[in-house]
């Protein structure tokens, strides 16, 4: 049987321990960037799963290549209009919107 590493932490612990626990504002920074890239992450992948380029998207959306390469790279803010066209003129999508409380 193999042993556990005892080193070995979730992903969590791990965050809590090199950024700071949650409530902290630190961590609270820490969280609305991550949420900003997941959202570069997720349009990036739909634009690539559709097999369109930044540019073509760009099109489809009514706004520029530029645009589009810097929300997936998390260099720009995203108006919420913006954002509704982006995903259901330009990919095709329905834009789907949830509050979770911690």
């Amino acid at each position: 049987m193999k042993a556990k590493n005892k080193n070995l932490k979730s992903l969590d612990q791990f965050v809590d321990e090199k950024v700071g626990e949650r409530g902290t504002e630190k961590r609270e920074a820490f969280e609305t960037e991550y949420d900003a890239f997941k959202l570069g992450v997720l349009i990036q992948q739909a634009r690539e799963d559709k097999g369109l380029t930044q540019e073509q998207l760009a099109e489809l959306a009514g706004t520029n290549k530029s645009y589009i390469s810097k929300l997936e790279r998390n260099l720009k803010d995203i108006r919420f209009s913006t954002l509704q066209r982006i995903i259901n003129e330009g990919l095709g999508g329905h834009l789907d919107i949830s509050i979770k409380f911690k």
